[in-house]
């Protein structure tokens, strides 16, 4: 059967999605274009008609699930209930104890972009675009006086650099520490932010109504990349 021919733009999409793919599968440093051009049965010309090197497309892959972690972190954090619960989904969702991306491609970015320029630029705006969704929800929450937090930005930074240190942990040293207890010093951390005691914060979350879940998406680390190899509470 003759396969389909796609515009410029869905085939570059379809690209970098079988490229995540393979990324999470074989790590970057093994993956090959031959890897990408197989998993979709097309040719290894046609991968480097769209991705002149695989270092393009590696960085592009990378870029594309950046992408969608921010699209569904911006989902998480335009809903229409308290700052205070909305912070907590977004934290919850981040955390390698969450749904958040996969955390083992994200991992393996991180070692890549010690040594590729474009690599470390998506890995460093996807890093900033966090912290400033973050300070954002956290600055709203102060106005409203549903918590207390006299350096959002500081709080932001600190919580990002526990969250991706536990995905470390969790993702490359599998069994030193638990899930049940990486969460709860996620909720502690949390909510000695915020000023407020553990119980506090999770009996005011669960005093609201529940929010309407989000449906699946994202690529498939974080996010997405179900992506950093799909952590899953």
């Amino acid at each position: 059967m003759a396969r389909v021919r796609l515009s410029v733009a869905k085939r570059r999409e379809e690209l970098l999605r079988a490229a995540i793919g393979q990324i999470e599968a074989r790590g970057v440093a093994a993956v090959r274009i031959a890897d990408v051009a197989a998993a979709l049965g097309v040719s290894n010309a046609l991968v480097l008609y769209h991705f002149s090197t695989k270092e393009q497309l590696v960085a592009a892959a990378f870029a594309r699930a950046a992408e969608d972690d921010l699209a569904r972190l911006r989902k998480l954090l335009g809903r229409r209930t308290t700052a205070l619960r909305r912070l907590r989904s977004a934290v919850r969702w981040y955390a390698p104890t969450g749904q958040a991306k996969g955390w083992r491609l994200w991992i393996e970015g991180w070692a890549v972009a010690l040594r590729e320029p474009a690599l470390r630029e998506v890995a460093r705006d996807l890093d900033l675009a966090w912290k400033a969704a973050l300070t954002e929800v956290i600055a709203e929450g102060v106005a409203a006086r549903e918590f207390h937090c006299p350096d959002p930005s500081g709080t932001a930074l600190r919580l990002t650099a526990l969250l991706d240190g536990l995905a470390v942990q969790l993702t490359s040293y599998g069994g030193t520490l638990s899930r049940t207890r990486a969460q709860a010093w996620v909720d502690e951390a949390l909510a000695r932010e915020l000023s407020l005691s553990p119980e506090t914060l999770s009996g005011r979350t669960r005093r609201e109504p529940p929010a309407e879940p989000l449906a699946e998406g994202g690529v498939g680390p974080g996010a997405r990349l179900r992506t950093r190899g799909q952590d899953t509470s």
